[in-house]
């Protein structure tokens, strides 16, 4: 019985992984100008998530994204993390005033922003509104 269930979460796991589209919505990459503005040119969606280690909302927010970044429906999202503390030249060209701050665009276009929002459903309309 055991090795029946080890042989089916081993298949179910592989096949996740087969059907996962390469460069996966969910890889988040740490903020580079030219990566951001060549998403931009591309007419890509764009989620900037503006966070901070120590803040309880942005690991709750993290938590979300999670959930939902690896939905097809947002595969072709880029995702780009912004340290409130450490890059505050970026969190000001964003207008940002606080960490827990999600940015939505949709090429050069901000399309959405979300400050201290941890509610899924909240954050699921944000990013379709790059869609």
């Amino acid at each position: 019985m055991l090795d029946r269930r080890m042989f089916l979460i081993a298949l179910t796991v592989v096949s996740s992984l087969a059907s996962a589209p390469p460069g996966m919505a969910g890889e988040r990459m740490a903020y580079n100008q030219q990566a951001f503005e060549d998403a931009q040119k591309a007419g890509k969606p764009i989620l900037v998530d503006i966070s901070a280690s120590w803040c309880p909302i942005c690991k709750a927010q993290k938590k979300v994204l999670a959930k939902l970044l690896p939905s097809a429906d947002h595969a072709e999202l880029a995702v780009f993390e912004v340290d409130f503390d450490s890059q505050k030249d970026i969190v000001r060209a964003f207008g940002a005033r606080m960490q827990s701050t999600l940015i939505t665009f949709k090429g050069k276009r901000e399309v959405g922003r979300l400050v201290g929002v941890t509610k899924a459903d909240a954050i699921k309309q944000l990013l379709d509104s790059t869609g």
